[in-house]
Protein backbone atom coordinates (compact mmCIF):
# COMPACT_ATOMS: atom_id res chain seq x y z
CA UNK A 1 0.00 0.00 0.00
CA UNK A 2 1.45 3.35 -1.05
CA UNK A 3 0.27 6.83 -0.13
CA UNK A 4 1.09 10.06 -1.95
CA UNK A 5 1.22 13.06 0.39
CA UNK A 6 1.03 16.08 -1.83
CA UNK A 7 0.45 19.85 -1.97
CA UNK A 8 3.27 20.41 0.54
CA UNK A 9 4.19 24.09 0.63
CA UNK A 10 7.54 23.45 2.34
CA UNK A 11 9.25 20.10 2.86
CA UNK A 12 12.11 20.46 5.36
CA UNK A 13 13.96 17.20 4.85
CA UNK A 14 16.78 17.59 7.39
CA UNK A 15 18.71 15.13 5.22
CA UNK A 16 22.46 15.35 4.73
CA UNK A 17 21.96 17.97 2.02
CA UNK A 18 19.77 20.12 4.31
CA UNK A 19 17.20 20.39 1.52
CA UNK A 20 14.09 22.51 1.84
CA UNK A 21 11.75 21.75 -1.06
CA UNK A 22 8.84 23.94 -2.18
CA UNK A 23 5.62 22.65 -3.78
CA UNK A 24 6.70 19.13 -2.87
CA UNK A 25 5.30 15.65 -2.38
CA UNK A 26 6.28 12.45 -0.54
CA UNK A 27 5.33 8.85 -1.25
CA UNK A 28 5.06 6.48 1.72
CA UNK A 29 5.14 2.75 1.06
CA UNK A 30 4.69 0.51 4.07
CA UNK A 31 6.83 1.98 6.83
CA UNK A 32 9.32 3.59 4.45
CA UNK A 33 9.66 6.71 2.33
CA UNK A 34 9.86 5.58 -1.30
CA UNK A 35 9.97 8.92 -3.13
CA UNK A 36 10.30 12.66 -2.52
CA UNK A 37 10.36 15.53 -4.99
CA UNK A 38 8.32 18.16 -6.78
CA UNK A 39 4.57 17.63 -6.54
CA UNK A 40 4.29 18.05 -10.31
CA UNK A 41 6.58 15.03 -10.81
CA UNK A 42 4.99 12.72 -8.23
CA UNK A 43 4.36 9.12 -9.27
CA UNK A 44 1.02 7.39 -8.94
CA UNK A 45 0.17 5.75 -5.63
CA UNK A 46 -2.61 3.63 -4.19
CA UNK A 47 -3.94 6.53 -2.14
CA UNK A 48 -3.42 10.29 -1.98
CA UNK A 49 -3.56 12.84 0.83
CA UNK A 50 -3.65 16.56 0.01
CA UNK A 51 -2.22 18.53 2.95
CA UNK A 52 -3.51 21.82 1.58
CA UNK A 53 -0.33 23.87 1.25
CA UNK A 54 1.04 23.02 4.70
CA UNK A 55 4.62 22.42 5.80
CA UNK A 56 6.04 18.95 6.42
CA UNK A 57 9.12 18.11 8.47
CA UNK A 58 10.50 14.92 10.04
CA UNK A 59 8.78 13.73 13.17
CA UNK A 60 10.49 14.90 16.34
CA UNK A 61 13.11 12.56 17.78
CA UNK A 62 13.01 13.02 21.55
CA UNK A 63 16.30 11.53 22.74
CA UNK A 64 15.95 12.28 26.48
CA UNK A 65 12.82 11.50 28.49
CA UNK A 66 11.84 9.99 31.86
CA UNK A 67 8.35 8.63 31.17
CA UNK A 68 8.19 5.77 33.70
CA UNK A 69 6.96 7.44 36.85
CA UNK A 70 4.00 7.99 39.14
CA UNK A 71 3.14 10.75 41.58
CA UNK A 72 3.16 14.51 41.57
CA UNK A 73 5.79 17.16 42.36
CA UNK A 74 3.84 20.38 42.00
CA UNK A 75 4.79 21.43 45.54
CA UNK A 76 8.46 21.25 44.59
CA UNK A 77 7.77 23.25 41.45
CA UNK A 78 5.92 25.95 43.40
CA UNK A 79 8.77 26.18 45.90
CA UNK A 80 11.26 26.57 43.08
CA UNK A 81 9.20 29.29 41.48
CA UNK A 82 9.18 31.02 44.88
CA UNK A 83 12.97 31.10 44.89
CA UNK A 84 14.25 27.80 46.21
CA UNK A 85 17.09 26.32 44.17
CA UNK A 86 16.81 22.98 42.40
CA UNK A 87 18.43 19.97 44.07
CA UNK A 88 18.48 16.38 42.86
CA UNK A 89 16.83 15.06 46.02
CA UNK A 90 13.31 15.44 44.64
CA UNK A 91 13.95 12.26 42.65
CA UNK A 92 13.32 10.30 45.87
CA UNK A 93 9.73 11.59 46.00
CA UNK A 94 9.06 10.13 42.57
CA UNK A 95 10.88 6.91 43.48
CA UNK A 96 8.51 6.26 46.38
CA UNK A 97 5.40 6.95 44.30
CA UNK A 98 6.66 4.83 41.39
CA UNK A 99 7.52 1.85 43.56
CA UNK A 100 4.02 1.94 45.04
CA UNK A 101 2.29 1.87 41.62
CA UNK A 102 1.18 -1.34 39.92
CA UNK A 103 2.63 -2.57 36.64
CA UNK A 104 -0.71 -1.93 34.95
CA UNK A 105 -0.99 1.65 36.13
CA UNK A 106 2.67 2.44 35.46
CA UNK A 107 2.27 1.15 31.90
CA UNK A 108 -0.98 3.06 31.45
CA UNK A 109 0.62 6.30 32.63
CA UNK A 110 3.63 5.87 30.35
CA UNK A 111 1.50 5.06 27.32
CA UNK A 112 -0.56 8.16 27.98
CA UNK A 113 2.59 10.27 27.93
CA UNK A 114 3.72 8.65 24.68
CA UNK A 115 0.32 9.42 23.14
CA UNK A 116 0.66 13.06 24.23
CA UNK A 117 4.08 13.26 22.61
CA UNK A 118 2.92 11.66 19.35
CA UNK A 119 -0.06 14.02 19.17
CA UNK A 120 2.46 16.89 19.09
CA UNK A 121 4.63 15.40 16.34
CA UNK A 122 7.08 13.15 18.21
CA UNK A 123 7.55 9.92 16.28
CA UNK A 124 10.62 8.36 17.92
CA UNK A 125 11.61 8.56 21.58
CA UNK A 126 13.97 7.29 24.19
CA UNK A 127 13.10 6.88 27.85
CA UNK A 128 15.03 6.00 30.98
CA UNK A 129 14.67 3.99 34.13
CA UNK A 130 15.82 5.74 37.30
CA UNK A 131 12.77 5.97 39.54
CA UNK A 132 13.05 2.42 40.89
CA UNK A 133 16.58 2.51 42.34
CA UNK A 134 16.68 -1.08 43.53
CA UNK A 135 17.07 -4.27 41.54
CA UNK A 136 13.39 -5.22 41.54
CA UNK A 137 11.97 -1.86 40.58
CA UNK A 138 14.67 -0.85 38.09
CA UNK A 139 14.15 -4.17 36.30
CA UNK A 140 10.41 -3.62 36.26
CA UNK A 141 10.85 -0.10 34.88
CA UNK A 142 13.21 -1.35 32.18
CA UNK A 143 10.81 -4.11 31.17
CA UNK A 144 7.81 -1.76 30.96
CA UNK A 145 9.84 0.93 29.20
CA UNK A 146 10.83 -1.57 26.51
CA UNK A 147 7.14 -1.96 25.63
CA UNK A 148 6.33 1.76 25.35
CA UNK A 149 9.46 3.50 23.98
CA UNK A 150 11.67 3.02 20.93
CA UNK A 151 14.90 2.91 22.95
CA UNK A 152 15.52 2.45 26.69
CA UNK A 153 18.34 3.80 28.84
CA UNK A 154 19.38 2.29 32.18
CA UNK A 155 19.63 5.05 34.80
CA UNK A 156 20.08 3.14 38.02
CA UNK A 157 22.71 5.80 38.75
CA UNK A 158 20.11 8.56 39.05
CA UNK A 159 20.44 9.13 42.79
CA UNK A 160 21.74 7.22 45.82
CA UNK A 161 18.60 6.30 47.81
CA UNK A 162 18.41 7.75 51.31
CA UNK A 163 20.18 5.70 53.95
CA UNK A 164 22.36 3.75 51.52
CA UNK A 165 26.14 3.92 51.33
CA UNK A 166 27.12 5.59 48.02
CA UNK A 167 29.93 3.14 47.28
CA UNK A 168 27.79 0.11 48.05
CA UNK A 169 24.96 1.46 45.93
CA UNK A 170 27.35 2.15 43.06
CA UNK A 171 28.51 -1.47 43.26
CA UNK A 172 24.87 -2.58 43.09
CA UNK A 173 24.32 -0.45 39.98
CA UNK A 174 27.44 -1.93 38.35
CA UNK A 175 26.60 -5.52 39.28
CA UNK A 176 23.28 -7.21 40.10
CA UNK A 177 21.11 -4.32 38.92
CA UNK A 178 22.91 -4.07 35.60
CA UNK A 179 22.65 -7.83 35.06
CA UNK A 180 18.91 -7.72 35.72
CA UNK A 181 18.04 -4.81 33.40
CA UNK A 182 20.42 -5.76 30.58
CA UNK A 183 17.87 -7.69 28.44
CA UNK A 184 15.61 -4.64 28.20
CA UNK A 185 17.96 -1.69 27.57
CA UNK A 186 20.29 -0.34 24.87
CA UNK A 187 22.00 2.50 26.76
CA UNK A 188 23.32 3.44 30.19
CA UNK A 189 23.34 6.88 31.78
CA UNK A 190 24.61 8.42 35.00
CA UNK A 191 23.74 11.65 36.82
CA UNK A 192 27.27 12.98 37.25
CA UNK A 193 26.57 15.98 39.42
CA UNK A 194 27.08 17.32 42.93
CA UNK A 195 24.47 15.64 45.12
CA UNK A 196 24.25 12.62 42.81
CA UNK A 197 27.33 10.67 41.59
CA UNK A 198 30.97 11.72 41.72
CA UNK A 199 33.28 11.50 38.73
CA UNK A 200 34.85 8.27 39.98
CA UNK A 201 31.52 6.66 40.79
CA UNK A 202 30.20 7.74 37.39
CA UNK A 203 33.26 6.28 35.66
CA UNK A 204 32.75 2.95 37.44
CA UNK A 205 29.13 2.80 36.31
CA UNK A 206 29.87 3.73 32.71
CA UNK A 207 32.77 1.32 32.35
CA UNK A 208 30.73 -1.56 33.77
CA UNK A 209 27.86 -0.76 31.42
CA UNK A 210 30.17 -0.43 28.44
CA UNK A 211 31.67 -3.83 29.27
CA UNK A 212 28.12 -5.20 29.30
CA UNK A 213 27.63 -3.96 25.73
CA UNK A 214 25.57 -0.85 26.39
CA UNK A 215 26.03 2.50 24.69
CA UNK A 216 26.80 5.41 27.00
CA UNK A 217 25.12 8.69 27.85
CA UNK A 218 25.82 11.21 30.64
CA UNK A 219 23.74 13.75 32.58
CA UNK A 220 26.41 16.43 32.95
CA UNK A 221 27.14 20.06 33.79
CA UNK A 222 23.55 20.88 34.70
CA UNK A 223 24.00 22.54 38.09
CA UNK A 224 27.51 23.91 37.66
CA UNK A 225 30.81 23.30 35.92
CA UNK A 226 31.82 19.74 36.64
CA UNK A 227 33.37 16.56 35.28
CA UNK A 228 30.39 15.29 33.26
CA UNK A 229 31.38 16.61 29.83
CA UNK A 230 35.01 15.56 30.14
CA UNK A 231 33.96 12.09 31.33
CA UNK A 232 31.57 11.70 28.42
CA UNK A 233 34.32 12.67 25.98
CA UNK A 234 36.89 10.42 27.66
CA UNK A 235 34.64 7.35 27.41
CA UNK A 236 33.19 8.12 23.98
CA UNK A 237 29.60 8.60 25.15
CA UNK A 238 27.01 9.09 22.43
CA UNK A 239 25.69 12.19 24.19
CA UNK A 240 26.11 14.41 27.19
CA UNK A 241 22.86 16.03 28.24
CA UNK A 242 22.00 19.33 29.97
CA UNK A 243 25.40 21.08 29.37
CA UNK A 244 24.31 24.34 31.02
CA UNK A 245 27.65 25.27 32.56
CA UNK A 246 30.56 24.81 30.16
CA UNK A 247 34.12 26.00 30.46
CA UNK A 248 36.01 26.78 27.27
CA UNK A 249 37.82 23.47 27.65
CA UNK A 250 34.50 21.61 27.72
CA UNK A 251 33.37 23.15 24.44
CA UNK A 252 36.76 22.43 22.87
CA UNK A 253 36.68 18.84 24.09
CA UNK A 254 33.23 18.23 22.62
CA UNK A 255 34.23 19.87 19.34
CA UNK A 256 37.32 17.67 19.20
CA UNK A 257 35.20 14.53 19.16
CA UNK A 258 33.74 15.58 15.80
CA UNK A 259 36.95 16.24 13.88
CA UNK A 260 36.76 12.80 12.25
CA UNK A 261 33.11 13.19 11.23
CA UNK A 262 32.04 14.18 7.73
CA UNK A 263 28.75 16.03 8.19
CA UNK A 264 28.18 16.10 4.42
CA UNK A 265 28.12 12.32 4.10
CA UNK A 266 27.19 11.31 7.63
CA UNK A 267 30.25 9.12 7.83
CA UNK A 268 33.43 8.88 9.84
CA UNK A 269 34.08 8.77 13.54
CA UNK A 270 31.06 9.84 15.60
CA UNK A 271 31.54 12.29 18.40
CA UNK A 272 29.59 13.12 21.54
CA UNK A 273 26.33 14.97 20.85
CA UNK A 274 25.52 17.87 23.17
CA UNK A 275 21.85 17.54 24.08
CA UNK A 276 20.18 20.73 25.28
CA UNK A 277 17.02 20.55 27.40
CA UNK A 278 15.57 24.07 27.36
CA UNK A 279 12.23 23.25 29.00
CA UNK A 280 14.14 21.90 31.97
CA UNK A 281 16.39 24.97 32.07
CA UNK A 282 13.35 27.23 32.31
CA UNK A 283 11.71 25.12 35.01
CA UNK A 284 14.87 24.96 37.15
CA UNK A 285 15.84 28.56 36.38
CA UNK A 286 19.26 27.49 35.21
CA UNK A 287 20.95 29.44 32.42
CA UNK A 288 20.01 28.10 29.02
CA UNK A 289 22.64 25.81 27.54
CA UNK A 290 25.05 27.66 25.19
CA UNK A 291 23.69 26.07 22.04
CA UNK A 292 24.94 28.82 19.72
CA UNK A 293 28.52 28.52 20.99
CA UNK A 294 28.41 24.73 20.71
CA UNK A 295 27.18 24.79 17.12
CA UNK A 296 29.67 27.46 16.13
CA UNK A 297 32.47 25.33 17.59
CA UNK A 298 31.45 22.38 15.41
CA UNK A 299 29.59 20.30 17.99
CA UNK A 300 26.59 18.30 16.82
CA UNK A 301 23.53 19.40 18.79
CA UNK A 302 20.28 17.76 19.88
CA UNK A 303 17.18 19.22 21.51
CA UNK A 304 15.05 17.03 23.75
CA UNK A 305 12.13 17.48 26.14
CA UNK A 306 13.53 15.81 29.29
CA UNK A 307 9.89 15.01 30.12
CA UNK A 308 9.86 14.17 33.84
CA UNK A 309 7.71 15.03 36.86
CA UNK A 310 10.17 17.25 38.70
CA UNK A 311 11.93 19.60 36.34
CA UNK A 312 10.35 19.40 32.87
CA UNK A 313 6.83 18.02 32.83
CA UNK A 314 6.29 18.53 29.12
CA UNK A 315 6.78 16.48 25.98
CA UNK A 316 6.36 19.47 23.68
CA UNK A 317 9.31 19.44 21.32
CA UNK A 318 7.76 22.44 19.54
CA UNK A 319 8.15 24.40 22.78
CA UNK A 320 11.82 23.39 22.90
CA UNK A 321 12.31 24.46 19.28
CA UNK A 322 10.63 27.81 19.86
CA UNK A 323 12.76 28.42 22.96
CA UNK A 324 15.92 27.52 21.05
CA UNK A 325 15.07 30.07 18.35
CA UNK A 326 13.76 32.87 20.55
CA UNK A 327 16.22 32.60 23.44
CA UNK A 328 19.17 30.40 22.41
CA UNK A 329 19.89 32.18 19.11
CA UNK A 330 19.45 29.21 16.78
CA UNK A 331 17.86 29.62 13.37
CA UNK A 332 14.59 27.78 12.77
CA UNK A 333 16.38 25.30 10.52
CA UNK A 334 19.09 24.68 13.15
CA UNK A 335 16.55 24.18 15.93
CA UNK A 336 14.38 21.82 13.88
CA UNK A 337 17.48 19.90 12.85
CA UNK A 338 18.57 19.52 16.48
CA UNK A 339 15.09 18.23 17.38
CA UNK A 340 15.01 15.71 14.54
CA UNK A 341 18.31 14.68 12.97
CA UNK A 342 20.27 15.68 16.09
CA UNK A 343 18.18 13.41 18.30
CA UNK A 344 18.59 10.57 15.81
CA UNK A 345 22.35 11.13 15.82
CA UNK A 346 22.41 10.97 19.62
CA UNK A 347 20.53 7.66 19.48
CA UNK A 348 22.57 6.27 16.56
CA UNK A 349 19.45 6.11 14.39
CA UNK A 350 20.54 8.67 11.79
CA UNK A 351 21.57 6.01 9.25
CA UNK A 352 19.84 3.04 7.70
CA UNK A 353 17.90 2.42 4.50
CA UNK A 354 16.46 -0.24 2.21
CA UNK A 355 19.82 -1.99 1.91
CA UNK A 356 20.24 -2.85 5.58
CA UNK A 357 16.66 -2.74 6.85
CA UNK A 358 17.62 -0.50 9.79
CA UNK A 359 15.64 2.53 8.80
CA UNK A 360 16.96 5.95 9.79
CA UNK A 361 14.74 8.42 11.63
CA UNK A 362 14.99 12.17 12.05
CA UNK A 363 15.22 13.02 8.35
CA UNK A 364 13.15 12.61 5.21
CA UNK A 365 14.93 10.60 2.53
CA UNK A 366 14.22 7.58 0.37
CA UNK A 367 14.59 4.39 2.40
CA UNK A 368 14.22 6.13 5.75
CA UNK A 369 11.37 5.43 8.15
CA UNK A 370 8.24 7.34 7.19
CA UNK A 371 8.00 9.63 10.21
CA UNK A 372 6.32 12.85 9.09
CA UNK A 373 5.00 15.88 10.96
CA UNK A 374 2.53 18.09 9.10
CA UNK A 375 2.16 21.60 10.50
CA UNK A 376 -0.99 23.67 10.29
CA UNK A 377 1.19 26.40 8.77
CA UNK A 378 2.91 27.03 5.44
CA UNK A 379 6.45 26.87 6.86
CA UNK A 380 8.42 25.63 9.86
CA UNK A 381 9.16 29.25 10.75
CA UNK A 382 5.72 29.37 12.36
CA UNK A 383 7.01 27.12 15.17
CA UNK A 384 8.87 30.15 16.54
CA UNK A 385 6.77 32.87 14.91
CA UNK A 386 3.64 31.57 16.69
CA UNK A 387 5.07 30.08 19.89
CA UNK A 388 2.76 28.00 22.02
CA UNK A 389 0.18 27.52 19.30
CA UNK A 390 -1.05 23.95 18.56
CA UNK A 391 0.44 23.66 15.08
CA UNK A 392 0.48 19.87 14.63
CA UNK A 393 -2.00 19.03 11.85
CA UNK A 394 -1.14 15.38 11.08
CA UNK A 395 1.49 12.79 12.02
CA UNK A 396 2.75 9.68 10.26
CA UNK A 397 4.73 7.28 12.44
CA UNK A 398 6.50 4.38 10.70
CA UNK A 399 4.21 4.86 7.73
CA UNK A 400 0.94 4.85 9.67
CA UNK A 401 -1.08 7.97 10.25
CA UNK A 402 -1.05 8.48 14.02
CA UNK A 403 -2.98 11.75 14.01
Amino acid sequence: MSTLITNIAELMTQDLEHRVLKDAAVVVEGERISWIGAAADAPAADDAVDVGGRAVLPGWVDSHTHLLFAGDRTAEFEARMAGESYAAGGIAVTMNATRATSDFDLTRLALGRVDEAVSQGTTYLETKTGYGLDVEHETRSARIASTVADQVTYLGAHLVPAGQDPEEYTSLVCGPMLDAVRPFVQWADVFCEEGAFTAEQSRRVLLACRDAGLGLRVHGNQLGEGPGVQLAVELGAASVDHVNYLATGDVDALAGTWTGWDAGTGSGSRGTVATCLPACDLSTRQPLAPARALLDAGVQLALASNCNPGTSYTSSMAFCVATAVLQMRLSVHEAVRAATYGGALALHKDTGNDADGERAVGSIAVGHRADLHVLNAPSATHLAYRPGMPLTYAVWRAGKQAR
